[in-house]
Order: C-alpha cells, then sequence, then structure tokens
C-alpha cells in the first residue's frame, strides 16, 4: 500500500490519496467524521458538506450511534435526499455493531438490521465501507461472514472493515470472510501513540513497552489494512484537546515552533504528523469547522523531516531507549 500520486487541489491545498487496504478504492489521507455534525442545523450541514468536498475531502465516515439514535446520518441524509447528485461526489462509510450501554451485537440480524437503518437514514441505496464497531466477544465469525455476503450481493456495501480490533481478532474474522478487511479504526495521535511506544520500547522495563494491542501497527502494514486515526487530537479515552492545554506545554511549543517554521498551523502539522507514519494511516478529523477542515488539508501536503517527527512524539512524553 503506498501513498497514490494522484491529489486533488483546490486553494492551494493538495489533498493526498491512499487506496483503502490495498483495494481499488482510492480515498483522501484525511476523512470526515461526523460524530458531532448534528452540533449543525440542515443549511450549515450541507454548507459544511460541500465545502469539504470543494477541498477533496470527500471520505464521510459515521456510526449508528453517532447524534444518538442515528441523528447523525439522518441530518446528513437530509442533505442527500436535498441534493441527490451530492451522493457520487463522496464516499460514505458508516459502522454498526453497538447497543448503547446494553451490549456489542455483531449477530447476523443486527448487521443487516443496522446497515438497513443506516440506508434509509443516509438517503443512499448503497455504503462503500461498512465497519464493526468495537469486538463483539460474543461474535460467531461464520454468521458475520453470512451478513458481510449478503450486503455486498445485494449491493449495498461495497468493503468491509473493524474498528478497535486487535490482530488475532482480526485474523479470526478474516478466515472465515470471503471479503478482504480494508481497515481497522484506531485512536491514535501524539498523545495517545502506544502502538508506537511498544515498537520502539521492546525488551524494556517501561510503561510504553505494554503491548496493549497485540501489535496492529504491523499486523496491518503487513495485510495491507488502512488504520484510520480517530481522535487524533484528543489525549486519553476522550480527555480532553492536548493542542493549547497547560497539561502538553513542551508538545505545544515544539508544534508551535515547527507550524512557524512551515508557514501552518498546529492542527496542519498534527496532520502531517500522523501522515508522515509509512504505514499510510487515514486520518478522521472530528470538526465542523469550515476553517479547520482547510488547515487538516493544508497539512496533508506537508513532509515532515525524521528528525521534526520524532521530536513531536518525544515532546508528548514518549520516550526513546
Amino acid at each position: 500500500m503506498s501513498f497514490s500520486q494522484q491529489t486533488i487541489q483546490k486553494g492551494g491545498c493538495k489533498l493526498k490519496t491512499i487506496q483503502l487496504g490495498g483495494s481499488p478504492l482510492a480515498v483522501p489521507a484525511a476523512a470526515v467524521g461526523c460524530m458531532r455534525i448534528n452540533q449543525l442545523d440542515a443549511a450549515g450541514a450541507e454548507h459544511f458538506i460541500r465545502h469539504c468536498l470543494d477541498l477533496g475531502a470527500n471520505f464521510f465516515d459515521h456510526a449508528d450511534i453517532y447524534g444518538g439514535g442515528g441523528a447523525c446520518e439522518s441530518l446528513f441524509g437530509d442533505v442527500l435526499r436535498q441534493h441527490p447528485g451530492l451522493r457520487d461526489k463522496m464516499i460514505l462509510q458508516t459502522k454498526c455493531g453497538i447497543v448503547p450501554g446494553v451490549m456489542f451485537d455483531f449477530s447476523k440480524e443486527h448487521i443487516i438490521s443496522a446497515v438497513e437503518g443506516s440506508l434509509q437514514r443516509l438517503g443512499t441505496s448503497y455504503l462503500d465501507v461498512l465497519l464493526l464497531h468495537r469486538p463483539d466477544t460474543l461474535m460467531e465469525p461464520e454468521e458475520v461472514a453470512e451478513a458481510f455476503e449478503s450486503l455486498h450481493a445485494a449491493g449495498k456495501v461495497r468493503y468491509f472493515g473493524v474498528s478497535n480490533q486487535n490482530p488475532w481478532q482480526m485474523q479470526l474474522l478474516q478466515k472465515h470472510l470471503g471479503h478482504k478487511l480494508v481497515a481497522d479504526q484506531l485512536q491514535f495521535g501524539p498523545a495517545h501513540a502506544s502502538m508506537i511506544s511498544a515498537g520502539l520500547e521492546v525488551n524494556m522495563a517501561t510503561d510504553g513497552a505494554v503491548n496493549r494491542d497485540g501489535g496492529v501497527l504491523e499486523y496491518c502494514r503487513l495485510h495491507d489494512i488502512t488504520i484510520q486515526a480517530w481522535s487524533p487530537f484528543q489525549y486519553g479515552f476522550f480527555g480532553g484537546v492536548y493542542l493549547g492545554s497547560e497539561k502538553y506545554p513542551e508538545l505545544n511549543k515544539v508544534i508551535d515552533e515547527i507550524a512557524e517554521k512551515y508557514g501552518v498551523t498546529n492542527t496542519a502539522i498534527v496532520t502531517a504528523w500522523i501522515l508522515r507514519h509509512p504505514a499510510r494511516m487515514q486520518m478522521i478529523s472530528g470538526t465542523m469547522k469550515e476553517s479547520r477542515m482547510d488547515e487538516i488539508v493544508s497539512g496533508t501536503g506537508i513532509t515532515l523531516t525524521r528528525e521534526e517527527w520524532y521530536r513531536i512524539y518525544l515532546a508528548a512524553g514518549n520516550i526513546l531507549p
């Protein structure tokens, strides 16, 4: 898997694309996370969607639980129903499998029902990508395979992936699937970089040496599975944003210095930091601000030096042996 030579240019910004999970599907390196789109009204949502499309950020990430009861998908779908021509200009991904506060459910019945609900709310006849949202320990992989095959044969889902799964969980699932998993959505950023530290602090009695994910970074690279980095600007599990935070003075100092060198914002530099890794990740943004999407897109055109990348990694509190 490698960066495509294709770029999308708008207003001086170049948005790189990658082949998603080694598939023929070319996607922008920065995707639009829609978890908070219901914070906008219908007019605001339409304007934001059109702005993202103008930037080349045409990959929109949803989940059936976002906004509660599918509210985010429904608002997005309202825009598509009013302007159906927009659907052909975008790539839609959603996730299923979480029954909020109750359980995870990867049963065939639930997956198919969830997809039908998402299709209805989004106002489309098909999804480009469907992810299983977090692991279900009661998963029967044969059932998942039947659900995927049914949805694909009906033309309702083109590609499949997972979210927050380790290598063994993916391997167990893949054993029974007739479709290759193309993505694993995982939290990643300078302040949440355990998948990096575990690989750097091998054979050490340090906190960073603890392998918390089974070597998912290397597994995904070996099997051409795209890592989609969610909450890239957060620390902890929704602990807060580290940019501008008093908890991360050194990290902000270093990022701001590098941002000044390139003449961009700190948001652009974090984007560039994530995309600099040779795993060729796809970053999932979470902003609903057009100006911040501009900053994110500008970051996709920057290639940090090796020294700059490690400076940011160390400034976030990570160590080198």
